[in-house]
């Protein structure tokens, strides 16, 4: 059985700190290759000129990541980030960022993965990151 983006998204509400949960991530799709989600560009999340923080944007992908892991494995479980690098490529703006996270190789103990992250409405890519996950 695969898991659904409503699946996912209860997955955030029990499984995830307040504060990732406080970014109002959405589950857009999730599957064994990878997972979407959105994040709203919000006065919270934003700097001066309306730009969206980096620690947002680094906290988006490595969630995202984390997401397409349990995509991969069929279920949540635990995942320990055991590398993120993030690249910031210009600046954040609109309404919104949509992160495309996808399983690069998953071996026994070890998940590789990479995401996009992409300004709405303007569909310009913002950042990109790579993330290592260790499976307990």
């Amino acid at each position: 059985m695969s898991l659904t983006p409503q699946d996912a998204q209860q997955f955030l509400k029990d499984l995830f700190a307040p504060w990732v949960q406080s970014l109002d991530l959405t589950v857009e799709a999730i599957s064994p290759s990878g997972a979407t989600l959105t994040m709203p560009i919000t006065p919270d999340l934003a700097r001066v000129g309306g730009i969206v923080s980096g620690q947002a944007l680094a906290a988006l992908a490595d969630t995202s990541m984390v997401f397409a892991t349990f995509g991969q494995m069929q279920e949540a479980r635990p995942v320990a980030t055991t590398n993120l690098d993030t690249q910031f490529l210009r600046p954040g703006l609109g309404d919104s960022i949509r992160c495309e996270a996808e399983i690069v190789r998953a071996g026994k103990s070890l998940i590789f993965c990479k995401a996009t992250l992409t300004a709405l409405p303007s569909e310009k890519v913002t950042a990109t990151a790579t993330a290592t996950f260790f499976i307990p």
